[in-house]
């Protein structure tokens, strides 16, 4: 197979059309046409239906595209490498990571990572939906809790709890009554929440007064004393060491677990392996007060 037109067919893959191609890379729009052209008769398949104002991947194609993208980069990497004589973390780095550990955290962490390697462009995308890595062209994937799938690899680097709080103006019903509550979400089929304590485990009634989509939001309204919350541990330590906050107990319920993950297929690029130690360093132990003085800090 002809590298170099395997590399224009990425290309125009990529940037999803001939003209897109030759304006992003320099190269004549003709030549990525007849170099496409060229590896589709060398295959004997069609990987592009062109129509009169598109382009788009046939089923061969995007097979194609997925699976020799990744090939290609770690290709041009290594080339790179080793003209330059060192393998130095540079290049594009893509990573998607969940809602609230962006908000949080992502800022500080992005910043500090590119002070160190200049030459590294991160670019985060914040999402909690499940992303198709090779499709969506991410290096790296942040996900709390996420489901088993053989075609990524990770750890935990951090580890986090819910627990049950409110402010101290408001007071824990001793019997069945519903304490206002602040919860993420429509609140619809939640009418108790099951908290575990020294005293052991108990539930806690709820009525349901506010309905927000963001945990930062459910937060702040439970400092404001509209009703208890059920909350990660490393959002709310600082305002129970502070005693904005009171801890009506842990929540019955698996740990949080934010996971680093990558596809098993392929290499560690250098920028990869740099931003997996950088995680390692900014969280040596993967405690929700780690990441609570992380955050404060």
């Amino acid at each position: 197979m002809d590298l170099l037109a395997l590399a224009d067919f990425n290309l125009v893959a990529r940037h999803g059309g001939f003209g897109s191609a030759a304006r992003a890379s320099g190269r004549p729009k003709a030549t990525l046409s007849r170099r496409v052209a060229e590896l589709e008769s060398s295959l004997k398949l069609r990987l592009f239906e062109r129509g009169a104002r598109t382009l788009k991947l046939t089923q061969e194609g995007r097979a194609l595209y997925e699976r020799t993208g990744a090939l290609l980069t770690e290709l041009d990497e290594t080339a790179a490498a080793i003209a330059s004589g060192a393998d130095k973390p540079r290049g594009r780095l893509r990573i998607s990571a969940p809602l609230l550990f962006s908000q949080i955290a992502m800022g500080k962490l992005a910043a500090g990572f590119f002070l160190r390697y200049p030459e590294v462009r991160l670019e985060v995308t914040t999402e909690d939906r499940a992303v198709d890595m090779v499709e969506e062209g991410y290096e790296l994937v942040i996900r709390v809790n996420p489901a088993p799938d053989e075609n990524l690899v990770g750890r935990i680097f951090l580890r986090d709890r819910q627990v049950v709080v409110a402010s101290p103006t408001l007071n824990r019903p001793s019997d069945t009554a519903a304490v206002p509550a602040v919860v993420r979400g429509t609140g619809e089929g939640v009418s108790a929440w099951d908290v575990k304590a020294a005293a052991g485990r108990s539930s806690i009634a709820i009525d349901p007064v506010l309905c927000l989509s963001s945990l930062i939001m459910v937060r702040d309204a439970v400092r404001a004393g509209v009703g208890a919350g059920r909350l990660p541990l490393s959002l709310v330590s600082h305002d129970l060491a502070a005693g904005r906050l009171v801890h009506w107990g842990d929540a019955a319920e698996p740990e949080i677990a934010l996971w680093i993950l990558y596809p098993s297929r392929r290499l560690l690029s250098a920028r990869v392996a740099a931003f997996l130690d950088y995680l390692k360093e900014a969280f040596p132990m993967g405690t929700a007060d780690e990441l609570a003085a992380y955050v404060g800090g």
